[in-house]
């Protein structure tokens, strides 16, 4: 999270930020209990949760979240369980692509200067992984 804010987002630190995670694997991290499809809703946190990525965590032990379905977006779907195939871990970040006092990357250019010109190393951007 620090590197993230530091050199992208330049936020304050105490903001944590909103995961994305597989809706079959939510109750592992999450105890809402049901689907979230619209990271509008907040849920309670579970030990994993807290100990693998606390970077989603607020002060008060709850998270929003978005949960991802295969049918619903099949595309992050499957980025995130390449994810956690990888790692164990079937949860990202979910933030906007900006960094502060910029708008949102709205069209592929964009998000190339965004990567360009920010501390990203990376951009997954139309099914190709470009590096820096």
């Amino acid at each position: 999270m620090k590197r993230l804010n530091d050199s992208v987002k330049f936020r304050e630190p105490f903001r944590p930020f909103a995961p994305m995670v597989l809706a079959e694997r939510a109750s592992e991290f999450f105890t809402l209990g049901q689907e979230a499809p619209y990271m509008s809703m907040a849920s309670g946190v579970t030990d994993k949760a807290r100990e693998l990525v606390p970077a989603i965590v607020h002060a008060n032990g709850t998270s929003r979240l978005q949960t991802v379905t295969r049918s619903q977006n099949p595309f992050m779907h499957e980025v995130l369980s390449a994810f956690a195939r990888r790692t164990g871990v079937p949860v990202l970040i979910n933030t906007s692509l900006n960094v502060k006092g910029k708008p949102i990357c709205g069209t592929p250019e964009m998000a190339l200067d965004c990567l360009a010109n920010s501390g990203l190393d990376a951009l997954l951007l139309e099914g190709r992984w470009i590096t820096k």
